[in-house]
């Protein structure tokens, strides 16, 4: 069972300042999940030695490109500053790390796996990546089969939860079912009893919508159309027609950066945000993707982003090195997903990615609590056992490699088309079980 509550974080969103969300059952499915579809595997991608070879390597597998683009620079930023500190601090092993970036692209292309081999050969140890989760689904055979740690700070796709990963696949961001959750509860709060869904077809699309309706539905309110698209499509005037058509009050937006060409379809159809509730999610709550509409477009409308708002200590290091940052979506994740790996390699002595992926939970939970690389680098050598718990939140590892707590925050746009993401309503779990 999960138990949702407030976590008593600056109110960003007024309207939803009563909002109670009330515990939920299980959701997703208990079964296993299918492999990703790699046909075979370059010789680079050979079983690692049992051994590291003393230097960790993190390579990353973050958007540069692509319909997810938005999310790279917060992504690379956090992994940037994670490394910084970890070699001012001394390096891992006694060695400076090394960090190699690399584009995910998205599924129109072939670059994940174009640059996952150019990280195995450079002999990562860990990959950090990919921010979506049907791209890391279409490597992650590749990645652990190689004995390499991946380490999402983005995926939610509840299938990774059940995932065959060889023990090597972990994430900071919460499964999708958790947002589902926040989400479909903050919109029956918000008194909209009938609710059209246009969400992209894929793992993640089709899982957070599941688990929206699932919610929404058990808090009294009603899906009365649901359109998965194709997030691929030129057009998306048919799939908005199908929503008109049935008149909800509120219309659930899940997707990527297709999600603009969506936006536009709904204003020429008439369904604006000011007329209907719009909601959003963390695909596509962006801060530069609507800044050609017209000013007021987007007023009003809300969308949850998994992860506590980046505190402002945080965000000032991250400009620092990217002055042009205008959204720090899985920022804190990323960085969190860099310090745990140096961590594990420092605990394993060692930095081959299965030593890593041993120690992961271990300095995740339990032990000493600390939340700096040094902090926890120099009890580590003192032989203490440690619990980090990162800028993210405490990212207590389950035996899935889930986050056994997450927080979800709330975000609402203004009139001139960007939200405010330093501010949020934040919604903490308790303990995630399984």
């Amino acid at each position: 069972m999960i138990r949702i509550a407030p976590a008593g974080r600056a109110l960003a969103v007024a309207a939803a300042a009563s909002l109670a969300l009330t515990a939920c059952g299980g959701g997703g499915d208990a079964g296993t999940a299918a492999k990703a579809s790699e046909s075979s595997a370059p010789a680079s991608s050979a079983p690692a030695a049992a051994k590291g070879d003393g230097t960790l390597t993190i390579g990353t597998l973050l958007p540069q490109t692509g319909s997810l683009a938005f999310l790279g620079p917060p992504e690379f930023a956090g992994v940037d500053q994670a490394v910084k500190e970890i070699n001012d601090a001394g390096g891992v092993l006694g060695k400076q790390v090394t960090k190699i970036h690399t584009d995910s692209g998205d599924t129109t292309t072939n670059l994940a796996s174009q640059s996952v081999d150019k990280l195995l050969a450079q002999k990562a140890d860990a990959i950090i990546g990919a921010a979506s989760s049907s791209v890391s689904e279409s490597v992650i055979d590749k990645i652990t089969g190689a004995g390499v740690v991946q380490f999402s700070p983005a995926n939610t796709s509840d299938k990774f939860t059940t995932i065959n990963d060889n023990g090597l696949y972990f994430r900071t961001a919460p499964p999708d079912k958790l947002q589902g959750r926040v989400l479909g509860d903050l919109i029956a709060a918000d008194g909209s009893d009938t609710i059209g869904i246009l969400a992209m077809q894929d793992s993640y699309g089709s899982g957070l919508a599941d688990q929206v309706t699932k919610t929404a539905q058990g808090a009294g309110a009603e899906v009365v159309e649901r359109v998965d698209y194709d997030p691929k499509a030129a057009d998306f005037s048919a799939d908005v027609a199908k929503i008109k058509a049935k008149n909800p009050k509120a219309i659930v937006l899940i997707g990527f950066e297709e999600g603009a060409k969506v936006v536009q379809e709904l204003v020429k159809q008439s369904l604006t945000a000011d007329k209907v509730k719009w909601y959003m999610v963390d695909g596509n709550m962006s801060n530069s993707n609507y800044l050609k509409m017209p000013k007021g477009t987007l007023k009003g409308v809300k969308g949850t982003i998994p992860g506590a708002a980046a505190p402002e200590e945080f965000r000032k290091k991250l400009l620092a090195n990217d002055p042009k940052l205008t959204n720090y979506t899985y920022a804190a994740e990323s960085y969190d997903a860099a310090i745990l790996i140096a961590l594990a390699a420092e605990a394993a002595k060692d930095d081959s990615g299965k030593a890593i992926g041993a120690k992961l939970p271990e300095v995740s939970k339990g032990g000493e609590k600390c939340k700096d690389f040094k902090t926890c680098a120099e009890l580590l050598k003192a032989g203490k056992d440690i619990d980090y718990d990162g800028v993210s939140g405490p990212i207590e590892f389950n035996d899935a490699g889930d986050p056994a707590e997450a927080t979800i925050g709330v975000y609402q746009y203004g009139g001139e088309n960007t939200y405010d993401a330093t501010k949020a309503l934040e919604y903490r779990t308790g303990k995630i079980d399984g």
